[in-house]
């Protein structure tokens, strides 16, 4: 019999069916999870594996996973360390926080592992919604959303098929102008620097992008021209001298992340070459820094506060009865022209 069978069709998981499948009793169950250190290694692992088995979570609040939501909304990020998250946020923790709300925030890492960890965590404490920034996700997390119930956004990218809502931009059609953008200005040989692909659909889609522009300019799509690196100002001053290095012709580099990007504008600085005269450089997003830098960057502006405002919005306006069907909010971007190329 299939869980769904053993659930019934949108109903909620009792503690007495994850009791049955693990072969104990529900107080054994109910210990287990509010109390783990009150029962046995064996019990616990008895128990979590029931309700992995079953693809519900327990609910640590109040005891039985059918019970109501709390007033909190969950948000994933790739890393909180990144500034830029922050005005997104903040956006978002704005609107909720008028209408009642709690944000609580994590951070995975930009491992879909982690993010599965977080989002079971998250609907174990009965959030009443979640705002996710990747859109590609384990399948077992899709597993949870859909079963959960709770509204979702995700805002990393705009999804062919979003879980549930997604407000964001396409990096696909950013990377291509950007591309477009510097052929236009004349630069001939344009190297790629993105962060690491794996897992990370947003870099994928602008790599795509940057490929699509060189298809529509007649170039040939030269691999070599394209590096990952981590997000670092040493790793994006290492990739622009290996870019130079295997190609002395290159005159432009664009940069899928700020700090890559100054980090490679550093290096020019050190090495004395001069930009754009020597190289150009581009970046992605309109951070303070990219303004003030010397001289300041070229840089795609993506609408960060727009993004955070507007998940919050859409969901407070699913928790007030607004019927539950897809939605993708595509808002769009701007090339910021600067002095750097």
């Amino acid at each position: 019999m299939s869980g769904k069978a053993r659930r019934g069709e949108g109903s909620a998981l009792k503690m007495r069916d994850i009791a049955r499948h693990a072969g104990v009793s529900p107080m054994t169950v109910s210990r287990a999870l509010r109390q783990p250190s009150a029962v046995s290694e064996e019990m616990r692992r008895k128990v979590d594996a029931a309700v992995r088995e079953f693809g519900y979570l327990p609910n640590r609040i109040a005891g039985s996973l059918s019970s109501s939501r709390s007033n909190t909304v969950g948000l994933v990020v790739p890393s909180i360390r990144n500034s830029l998250y922050a005005s997104m946020i903040q956006a978002a923790s704005d609107v909720l926080r008028a209408n009642g709300l709690h944000l609580m925030i994590a951070d995975s890492g930009h491992r879909l592992e982690d993010e599965e960890a977080l989002v079971s965590a998250f609907l174990a404490q009965r959030v009443c919604g979640l705002i996710l920034h990747n859109t590609v996700h384990s399948k077992r997390m899709r597993k949870l959303v859909e079963t959960s119930g709770v509204p979702v956004i995700e805002t990393g990218n705009l999804p062919d098929e979003p879980l549930d809502m997604a407000v964001s931009y396409s990096n696909f059609e950013a990377a291509r102008a950007m591309t477009l953008h510097l052929a236009r200005l004349g630069y001939r040989r344009i190297g790629f620097v993105t962060l690491p692909v794996r897992d990370n659909d947003r870099s994928e889609e602008r790599r795509r992008g940057y490929f699509a522009a060189l298809k529509e300019l007649g170039r040939p799509a030269d691999d070599s021209l394209v590096l990952e690196a981590a997000g670092g100002f040493s790793e994006g001053a290492d990739a622009l001298v290996r870019l130079v290095n295997a190609h002395p012709d290159l005159d432009a580099g664009f940069f899928a992340g700020e700090v890559l990007a100054v980090g490679a504008l550093f290096e020019c600085q050190r090495r004395g070459w001069a930009v754009p005269g020597r190289i150009a450089i581009a970046s992605f997003d309109d951070v303070d820094l990219l303004r003030h830098a010397v001289p300041s960057v070229t840089t795609l502006r993506i609408p960060r506060p727009e993004i955070g405002k507007r998940s919050a919005e859409l969901l407070v306006r699913r928790l007030q009865g607004a019927p539950a069907e897809p939605i993708k909010v595509d808002l769009g971007f701007e090339i910021v022209q600067r002095e750097s190329s």
